[in-house]
């Protein structure tokens, strides 16, 4: 397996985080990744939203929440990466 990227976030006001990204996709003229906590093994999963602009230096990501959104964005994951199934 090849070493996955790893992202640090800097949550305001809180201690930075790091996460390793599985896949990223771009659905809706949105960006969106799918970090979990642990390189190897099953760990917990998060997809991420890319809120900045186009151009912006830095993004800004905010966790999915909504449930239809969080459903879509997971089935096109989960087509993109055999081994990945999201307990739901």
């Amino acid at each position: 397996m090849s070493k996955l990227e790893k992202i640090t976030f800097n949550p305001e006001g809180e201690d930075p985080i790091e996460f390793f990204v599985l896949e990223q996709t771009r659905i809706g003229g949105y960006n969106y990744i799918l970090v979990t906590d642990f390189e190897e093994g099953d760990g917990e999963a998060l997809i991420l939203k890319d809120l900045s602009k186009d151009g912006e230096e830095e993004s800004v990501f905010t966790i999915v929440s909504d449930d239809e959104e969080l459903s879509a964005v997971a089935g096109v994951f989960e087509s993109m990466l055999d081994d990945v199934e999201f307990e739901r």
